[in-house]
């Protein structure tokens, strides 16, 4: 039978599993993101940036993402959000590009949504439309700067690489697939057709997220119980 010290250390030790899990679970599904995660090179698209509000005390009250000036798209619009008020800035390229339609000598490089607030435990989407989507490179990288009613201003701007070791504060990323391999529904629209407005669809992935999340959150709820018990009955014991 185990001692009362030993009964005492197993139900801390599955106590702080369990609140590790739960703050890791919080964490893995606060991130700013671009969904979907992917779509074709030379493609119409329409993604939308997902923000969560991670804190627990403070509303979110302005996004502002930035585009990639070194590889600048010709025509981006945004969809307009109730309660929100989007202002995009135009600024002129250091080099000319040279597109189909012509030479491109400025393109959008920054959205800003303001006006509106995101409450704790509540997430908001902002849909942009955009195209056609670079042909040489691999993946887009959105800066965002996510700021609270307290002032505080999170800066999600990190390379988040392969994915396999994702950092704080990774930025918003779209993977571009070659041209002719994507699925037009999940990958963005083919260029000879311009986007729509439509109903955003969660990724795959971000269901994935979600699942983990909630199994996460669980398994750490189930740890703590199992902690509390060993640590009560060690007391009873005592």
């Amino acid at each position: 039978m185990p001692s009362r010290t030993h009964a005492r250390r197993l139900g801390t030790l599955a106590s702080l599993t369990g609140l590790g899990l739960i703050a890791f679970a919080t964490a893995a599904s606060a991130h700013v993101t671009v969904n979907p995660k992917t779509a074709e090179q030379g493609s119409y698209a329409k993604v939308s940036f997902r923000v969560p509000n991670e804190e627990d005390h403070a509303d979110t009250t302005k996004l502002v993402v930035n585009l990639p000036a070194d590889h600048p798209v010709a025509s981006v619009s945004v969809r307009p959000v109730p309660g929100w008020t989007a202002k995009v800035v135009e600024s002129t390229l250091p080099k000319p590009i040279k597109t189909e339609g012509g030479e491109l000598t400025k393109a959008v490089t920054q959205i800003t949504w303001s006006g509106g607030k995101i409450e704790p435990g509540q997430f908001q989407e902002f849909d942009v439309s955009l195209g056609p989507l670079p042909t040489d490179t691999d993946t887009m990288m959105f800066k965002a700067d996510q700021t609270y009613s307290d002032g505080q201003v999170v800066k999600w701007e990190q390379d988040p690489g392969d994915g396999s070791n994702e950092p704080e504060h990774p930025a918003p990323t779209l993977k571009l697939t070659p041209k002719g391999t994507g699925d037009a529904a999940t990958a963005g629209l083919t260029a000879q057709s311009k986007p729509a407005a439509a109903k955003t669809e969660a990724s795959s992935d971000d269901g994935t997220a979600r699942v983990l999340g909630g199994v996460g959150i669980g398994v750490g709820v189930i740890g703590i119980a199992v902690g509390g018990y060993g640590l009560s009955r060690a007391r009873s014991r005592a």
